[in-house]
């Protein structure tokens, strides 16, 4: 798998790549796995704007992902590999000894075929394979890992990317993340072993605008080409930076500005991530 590049046809072909979509086995076909989700394009309830340049897009199916893994002790077996819309990585359908099957997403070097489980206890270090992170011997990568014991997992589910584990400190699991940051995570969380695979997504270039389009994004309009009544930024004569550090249109100062605020987790996190984490 690889980026795919194409003949020069119109302008914005010239620049257009993508992933080669030769790792993909097969389109969705099951259907109690698929559903609508509601596109907001941005609006909250009462209909108004609350996250800037959001639209539609094109229309697509939801691909309902086991994210908790929970399936224990159960042989499951890869049928296919498929391409997921609302996501950068692929997913692939697991079908278990007892019929039942499920979405995960696809770890690195994980292809059709093979065999994967989950156990709150030890097993094979493969990808694919799901269990608790003190069961997972320190230097081992993971992704797809759980913050809160039985939510599912919220961490390293991008494309391309893993996490290492670096040690133990009683109940809690050092674990480095793809940013650099150094944090303490429970031993009792589930994480799977390997990478979230599709590495190459992050060398797409988009090259035209209808493309973002298709994938939810409006465009998005300078500050300093606005008036001074829309924008900080906005007004003077000629093409001028009004001397000021960058803010949001509402005054708040953006591009590397400090945002987190003080949280209880903050007492797990061992060392900060980086301001340019090397990918």
């Amino acid at each position: 798998m690889g980026i795919k590049t194409y003949k020069p046809t119109t302008p914005s072909r010239r620049f257009y790549t993508n992933v080669d979509s030769g790792d993909i086995t097969a389109k969705a076909s099951v259907r109690s796995l698929l559903i609508k989700l509601p596109a907001h394009a941005g609006r909250n309830s009462n209909g108004r704007i609350t996250s800037r340049h959001r639209e539609a897009g094109a229309k697509k199916l939801y691909r309902i992902i086991d994210f908790k893994r929970n399936k224990y002790d159960v042989p499951g077996t890869v049928s296919t590999i498929e391409y997921d819309p609302y996501r950068n990585c692929r997913i692939a359908l697991v079908t278990y000894a007892d019929g039942d099957k499920r979405y995960i997403l696809q770890p690195k070097g994980l292809n059709v075929g093979d065999a994967i489980a989950a156990s709150e206890s030890v097993l094979d270090v493969k990808p694919g394979n799901a269990m608790k992170l003190k069961n997972i011997p320190i230097g081992t990568i993971v992704h797809n890992i759980e913050l809160k014991i039985g939510k599912g997992a919220q961490l390293v589910r991008s494309a391309g990317t893993s996490a290492q584990i670096m040690g133990r400190d009683g109940k809690y699991v050092s674990l480095r993340m793809p940013s650099s940051e150094m944090r303490l995570v429970l031993g009792e969380c589930m994480a799977t072993v390997g990478a979230v695979g599709n590495e190459e997504y992050i060398n797409i270039v988009i090259a035209k605008a209808g493309r973002s389009r298709h994938m939810g994004i409006r465009p998005q309009t300078r500050g300093s080409a606005m008036n001074p009544i829309d924008h900080p930024h906005g007004g003077g004569e000629g093409k001028t930076n009004s001397g000021r550090h960058p803010v949001t249109p509402w005054g708040k100062p953006t591009k590397g500005a400090k945002t987190r605020r003080k949280k209880a987790s903050d007492k797990l996190i061992i060392t900060r991530r980086k301001s340019n984490p090397k990918r």
